[in-house]
């Protein structure tokens, strides 16, 4: 299986795909078994606690940013970040070396939370909101206007590569995605925040709307360790025209494509058609 090395993931576009294809699978089903093989994957509560999860329904799945929210009928919600190498795969054949805990469901289904690095975490708590309650808009939703996003940009004095990627502005925007967003917006990553006119807000709305979906559409981008539940890579990686294509000519303009640092996170753009101006 051929996975392509482009930066941390799953963004938005990933775990809308796990959630959409984990739903048939399991709304309306109850945990029968839960085996927890790594501790460090909880922050809350106890693992001992975890087991009460057991004869519980998962009464919905919704997705929050880059959070997965199990909701179950005891109105508790079991929370899922998988962090940069977190996976989820549902009904695998064997349970591999990185295996952090293994969910059973009343149809037979089970899940796999599997993380290379054990960077991913899982919180089961009363109320969601003490986990998500400080995260910005979703992006795709109808909240999400260009008139929501430039009050949200004039707010801050940022660069908008930085401002993209802030959890606590807009949810769900990593690196990656953040890079491609501002080349389809023609607008260059270090630009501040409160410095762009009605027509680039409008531009950078559309491009956030149109780059975030159609990476949905394509399953989301399989680098690094992404892949869906049952095993699938997504496709959106070939669809990049300047993350992590350094040195290699602009689709548009042919220039080739610069890589800076914003906020300690590396940064793609392509000079011709991203000036700073």
């Amino acid at each position: 299986m051929l996975l392509y090395w482009l930066g941390k993931v799953p963004e938005l576009p990933e775990v809308e795909t796990i959630k959409t294809e984990l739903l048939p699978w399991i709304t309306g089903q109850r945990f029968t078994r839960l085996t927890l093989l790594d501790r460090k994957l909880l922050r809350w509560p106890s693992a001992e606690e975890l087991q009460q999860i057991v004869g519980q329904r998962v009464e919905s799945l919704e997705r929050r940013g880059k959070y997965l929210i199990f909701h179950l009928s005891s109105g508790r919600s079991l929370i899922m970040h998988l962090r940069m190498t977190g996976a989820l795969l549902l009904n695998p054949e064997g349970i591999n070396r990185y295996a952090r805990a293994v969910f059973h469901f009343s149809n037979g289904a089970h899940l796999v939370f599997s993380d290379r690095r054990r960077l991913g975490v899982i919180w089961m708590v009363e109320d969601a909101g003490v986990i998500i309650g400080k995260l910005g808009i979703e992006p795709l939703a109808s909240s999400f206007t260009p008139g929501i996003l430039a009050k949200l940009l004039k707010e801050h004095r940022i660069p908008l590569k930085a401002a993209l990627i802030d959890q606590n502005i807009i949810a769900g925007i990593g690196n990656m995605y953040a890079d491609e967003i501002l080349f389809a917006a023609r607008i260059h990553p270090l630009r501040m925040t409160d410095t762009l006119s009605v027509e680039e807000v409008q531009r950078l709305y559309h491009s956030i709307r149109n780059v975030l979906s159609s990476a949905i559409n394509s399953k989301g981008a399989s680098v690094d360790t992404y892949i869906r539940p049952e095993g699938q890579l997504g496709r959106a990686q070939f669809d990049f025209r300047v993350a992590h294509r350094r040195s290699q000519p602009c689709p548009v303009c042919q220039t080739p494509v610069q890589r800076i640092v914003v906020r300690n996170r590396g940064t793609y753009f392509c000079p011709g058609c991203q000036p700073y101006n």
